[in-house]
């Protein structure tokens, strides 16, 4: 396995079945040039089988934190340790860049998500509730 960061559009396209849905050029420009915004992709023999994303974000009096903000391993993949590999590689590149800590928000039903977490270090910080707003078209 290679784990590798994804630099361009066409690497994002090439793993698009590890997406919820289709890869979009004008987000994949837009999620590559910020600056916070990372994408590993995990190769196995040159074929993309997993990815993990994150996001750093800062305030002002706590400092740099990573985001892991989706984790995907293709199904033909996983129980492989490809998933914890990748969360193992996104905490260690948010350490590099001088992050204080990692978090993920996960469903507390998503056995699998939660031993992947588990394996990799995450400790449980307890139970949270998460409220979204819709604001407008995703198209």
């Amino acid at each position: 396995m290679d784990i590798r960061r994804a630099r361009s559009t066409a690497e994002l396209s090439a793993a698009e079945g590890l997406f919820d849905g289709p890869v979009r050029p004008e987000w994949s420009e837009r999620f590559l040039a910020g600056s916070g915004h990372l994408m590993l992709i995990a190769y196995v023999d040159g074929v993309p089988a997993g990815m993990v994303s994150g996001v750093e974000m800062t305030h002002p009096d706590k400092g740099t934190e990573m985001c892991l903000y989706e984790l995907s391993v293709d199904e033909g993949y996983r129980r492989r340790g490809i998933g914890r590999a990748l969360t193992l590689a996104l905490a260690d590149e948010a350490e590099a860049r001088g992050c204080y800590g990692m978090w993920v928000g996960v469903d507390t039903d998503n056995a699998e998500a939660l031993a992947t977490y588990a394996s990799a270090g995450a400790e449980d910080e307890g139970l949270f509730a998460m409220r979204g707003w819709p604001l407008g078209e995703a198209a």
